[in-house]
């Protein structure tokens, strides 16, 4: 399989560096405005492949991307002093109707994988761009929200992060919802787990594990600047559900007809992602809590991407 990234940056070049470590493409090319950056970032990411792939990586302008699976849209710009969060919302999605069309002028077939934030609105917006069916036009969503939740759940029990099943639904951002009521390790509910390995859910524990996830971001960002590894692992996983048709459960984010009485809005539940994109949406069991806060969740995404002029 052939992926192409566009955007040479941290994220774009993390995805890169996962891609080409795990051996899950055959090709990996980098496309960035900064062409030079891009000449960096592939070259050094090739010298680490003999320890442990045989991916081919390079540069190239958009031309190169012909033909590639999947494309990772990582490009955007940064906010300015003083500027407000639509201002920059709508130089994005004028910085994507360009980038989209570039990359669909030479992979028409390709599979969009949205990276750049904030990623939900950036999906609907890259959606309704491309015109492409919304199981093609993937959001990276929740899949490092819900990482975070399942790593901080499986160090409180000692267990491994992956026997632990729990999902981050809604926003990749401040309204997303930690779906506590459907957790579980293995077949056992959370109640369960704890009591069995003496390591008891209290309210104190389920406070310290939201803000753990949901303020990772900010904590990460403080002390280096940007996150970057744990998104970039999280891109590479959704690509090996892709490429191997692993028909996988990953909360990502697409454009969806209707949740929780709001339509057409990009957020992330439970999805079965294959060879095809999104096949399944798998709409969890919620409490009424949950419930309250994903429509929440929803309905600030909708406000925020209706407001944005195309």
């Amino acid at each position: 399989m052939k992926v192409g990234i566009v955007g040479a940056g941290m994220v774009g070049s993390s995805a890169g560096y996962a891609l080409a470590v795990m051996g899950l493409a055959s090709s990996v090319v980098l496309v960035d405005q900064n062409h030079d950056l891009a000449v960096a970032q592939a070259e050094d990411i090739a010298h680490a492949v003999p320890f442990l792939s045989s991916t081919i990586v390079e540069a190239a302008d958009y031309v190169g991307l012909a033909e590639a699976s999947v494309i990772i849209l990582a490009a955007g710009v940064s906010q300015k002093p003083g500027e407000s969060r639509l201002a920059l919302l709508e130089r994005n999605a004028a910085v994507f109707k360009d980038v989209v069309g570039n990359v669909l002028a030479v992979a028409p077939d390709a599979i969009l994988l949205i990276a750049s934030n904030p990623v939900d609105i950036m999906t609907q917006i890259t959606q309704r761009i491309s015109g492409l069916p919304a199981n093609r036009v993937i959001g990276s969503g929740t899949i490092l929200d819900t990482a975070r939740f399942r790593s901080l759940l499986g160090r409180h029990l000692g267990i491994s992060p992956q026997s632990v099943h729990a999902y981050v639904l809604g926003e990749h951002g401040d309204s997303e919802v930690l779906a506590w009521s459907n957790a579980k390790v293995g077949s056992l509910s959370l109640a369960d787990i704890a009591a069995q390995v003496g390591s008891p859910i209290t309210e104190h524990v389920r406070a310290t594990i939201d803000d753990g996830v949901r303020n990772a971001a900010y904590k990460i960002i403080k002390g280096k600047g940007a996150t970057y590894y744990g998104i970039g692992a999280g891109l590479a996983r959704i690509i090996k559900a892709i490429a191997q048709d692993q028909h996988d459960v990953l909360t990502v984010s697409c454009v969806t007809p209707e949740i929780v009485g709001v339509k057409d809005v990009a957020l992330s539940i439970p999805r079965v992602v294959g060879a095809e994109g999104i096949e399944t949406d798998l709409m969890p069991d919620l409490v009424s809590a949950e419930c309250d806060g994903l429509e929440k969740s929803a309905r600030l995404l909708k406000d925020s991407v209706e407001s944005i002029r195309l």
